[in-house]
């Protein structure tokens, strides 16, 4: 994909590591000349080599990244990782090969080596499940800044580095660029590492290399099934994050069913949570204020535990994240004394989290939210959440992505429909998939609900909100769902410049609406 990508974020300082080290330490064999060379990063991508890296030649859908060996070199590659495949193909290799059964498989443990990921590592917290991730992480990140600890952060919307925000590139990057920003936060003396942690990224070993402390679960709802045959096989790539040599400890939540079975299948010690009042679980959150600025509840467990705060964000669902987020930190370690005495101190969790049911409008006019859910489970918790602060109507605005999961788009506008009073069906990312014909599917769900709402499709999505904008009156609340915190929408494999946030407050000027 073209334009607006944002950087690899890398480590100031690398201390070079011999190839014939690398060699020796991992019993693999060398062909071409390794005397001397030495290596002080790695990537996978030929265009995004350094002087000094050792390009790693994956074998891809279509080709082989053995057949840009060459080009890698020009642009100061000195070694290449690669399988006999790459071997063969990349024969007149100007710079030495380090053969390796699966390049991808060996991509997390040799960069740990490379960037010493592993000396005096910080503490690593990982969070996965189909929605929640983001906001969990951010939710535990903030409480551990008011713990005073130094952290760093890595989600589907940014990258955090002791207070330096960074656009992320992807929901969890390569293991070799992941290995570089640990080695990158704790050049900036991070003690804690949160990450959300993908299905794909389990599947594809992108947090190879990384021992969690802690490993959290959210839910487990339709998603994905363009990359996994079906919800059993998404489930397993979820499981694994509960290993024992990928995580040490888990907490579980069980508000989806998938959860006892995360928890029947452990090979760790976890512990339960439910928001939903599942007495199996051995935490649990209630929810003790609902209001527009913010959700109060109160966690109860073991030992007499109770802890009562608010966390920043409308929704019962945001609740459950944050109670999960609390106990994932009282599992690392964490007193739970301390957490109540900091979360008291500064009134509740002090977190932002971006493009998730995020208000963009002032306090006259309809209340117009942004959020980055794309799945029907996502939206029927935050349309929920929408419509219980909401005195008039509810409007809803969506579109799908293209090139992605189809089998959930009758769902997505199923569910639109069954909660709210206008739904405006748009575009997203089309990429390279005729937007008609997306569109075409969400109208089909949408329409299937008896008595449902009155329905525009509108297409761009510039032009959708400044309809629902202009069908909406005071009291009247409009959710966007979908494009959340990006910046851009990918139509034919180009990153166009695009915010929903800033469309959404023009569309409001436009109307009238400080």
């Amino acid at each position: 994909m073209t334009g607006n990508i944002p950087p690899v974020i890398r480590p100031e300082f690398v201390s070079p590591r011999s190839i014939e080290l690398l060699a020796d330490e991992f019993q693999l064999p060398i062909v071409g000349n390794a005397r001397g060379v030495e290596i002080t990063g790695l990537t996978v991508m030929t265009r995004e080599v350094r002087p000094g890296d050792m390009f790693v030649a994956l074998k891809g859908a279509n080709r082989h990244g053995a057949e840009f060996v060459a080009e890698a070199a020009v642009n100061g590659a000195v070694a290449v990782l690669t399988d006999d495949e790459g071997a063969v193909i990349a024969a007149d290799s100007p710079i030495p090969l380090v053969i390796v059964d699966s390049p991808r498989a060996a991509l997390g443990e040799v960069s740990r080596w490379v960037y010493r990921t592993d000396d005096n590592a910080p503490q690593y917290f990982g969070i996965t499940g189909t929605n929640g991730k983001t906001s969990t992480a951010y939710l535990l990140e903030g409480i551990l800044r008011q713990l005073g600890v130094t952290t760093g952060l890595s989600s589907t919307a940014e990258r955090h580095i002791a207070g330096e925000v960074v656009v992320s590139r992807l929901t969890t990057p390569e293991a070799s660029e992941m290995h570089a920003l640990i080695a990158r936060m704790k050049e900036r003396d991070v003690r804690a590492v949160v990450i959300e942690v993908s299905a794909q990224a389990l599947t594809h070993n992108r947090v190879a290399g990384v021992q969690f402390d802690v490993a959290g679960f959210t839910n487990l709802s339709h998603d994905h099934l363009d990359d996994y045959a079906d919800m059993d096989e998404y489930f397993e790539a979820k499981r694994q994050f509960f290993e024992p040599t990928v995580a040490s400890r888990g907490v579980v939540s069980l508000d989806s069913p998938w959860g006892a079975r995360v928890v029947d299948e452990s090979h760790i010690p976890v512990t339960t949570i439910s928001s939903h009042g599942d007495p199996a679980a051995q935490w649990q959150v209630d929810i003790t204020e609902d209001h527009p600025g913010y959700t109060a509840f109160r966690l109860t467990g073991p030992e007499g535990v109770v802890i009562e705060t608010r966390e920043p964000v409308i929704g019962r669902h945001m609740a459950a994240n944050a109670g999960l987020a609390i106990v994932m930190l009282i599992e690392a370690g964490y007193a739970p004394d301390a957490i109540s005495q900091a979360l008291d101190r500064d009134g509740g969790i002090r977190a932002y989290l971006p493009g998730r049911t995020e208000k963009v409008s002032g306090d006259r006019g309809p209340n117009v939210y942004v959020d980055f859910g794309h799945s029907p489970d996502a939206f029927e918790h935050t349309l929920a959440a929408v419509r219980r602060f909401t005195t008039g109507r509810t409007i809803m605005v969506f579109g799908a992505d293209g090139d992605r999961d189809a089998s959930k788009r009758f769902d997505m506008g199923r569910v639109s429909a069954e909660g709210c009073d206008i739904l405006v069906i748009t575009d997203h990312h089309p990429r390279f998939e005729d937007p008609t014909s997306i569109r075409k599917e969400l109208l089909v769900g949408a329409r299937s609900v008896a008595n449902g709402p009155e329905i525009h499709e509108v297409s761009p999505p510039e032009d959708a909100i400044r309809l629902a904008v202009s069908l909406a009156r005071e009291g009247d609340s409009i959710l966007w769902a979908g494009p959340g915190h990006q910046n851009y929408r990918d139509i034919r494999g180009v990153r166009t410049e695009y915010s929903a946030r800033d469309l959404a407050r023009a569309a409001l000027a436009d109307a009238g609406w400080s």
